[in-house]
């Protein structure tokens, strides 16, 4: 009986891993950024007192209840959120979000030169979620990529984070 219950267990493990070894062998290698959190604008960093690399928050607190998305190294974005609103009144007051891409890169002289690489602008809900879908051209090495979900005017609300 042990004989049996161990080979029924190792059979479900040989199982297991050539199912994760398939998916990791049929995954995109253009994947250059995955994330399934984002992280709401607060404290030190709403308004314009604490830009991130040169993009300043939103005015007011926000809250995320998810956000996940992809990366591409062709430059195809996409961006999923779902509860990105106000975190006082739970709601969201525009009518519709952009996405910034922002990368690290090197200038002609060998600095060090930040790029940010907006979509154009994506319906949003009320309660809001929103899926951004484009093709951005960012530049040819992108250091350290953040992603960022802003109002139609630029200021962030939610990054990528935890």
């Amino acid at each position: 009986m042990r004989w049996t219950m161990a080979m029924i267990v190792g059979l479900m493990l040989a199982g297991s891993f050539t199912l994760a070894r398939e998916r990791h062998e049929n995954r995109d290698d253009n994947t250059a950024l995955e994330f399934k959190t984002m992280v709401g604008n607060s404290g030190p960093f709403i308004g314009a007192r604490n830009p991130i690399r040169g993009i300043n928050a939103g005015g007011a607190p926000w809250k995320i209840a998810e956000g996940q998305g992809e990366l591409r190294q062709d430059g195809e974005l996409e961006v999923r959120v779902r509860g990105l609103v106000l975190a006082v009144t739970g709601t969201n007051p525009v009518d519709q979000f952009r996405a910034i891409v922002s990368c690290l890169t090197i200038d002609g002289n060998g600095n060090v030169a930040i790029s940010n690489v907006s979509t154009g602008p994506f319906p949003a809900t009320p309660t809001g979620d929103a899926e951004i879908e484009e093709r951005l051209e960012l530049p040819q090495t992108c250091f350290a990529p953040l992603v960022f979900v802003t109002s139609p005017s630029g200021a962030w609300f939610a990054v990528t984070g935890f």
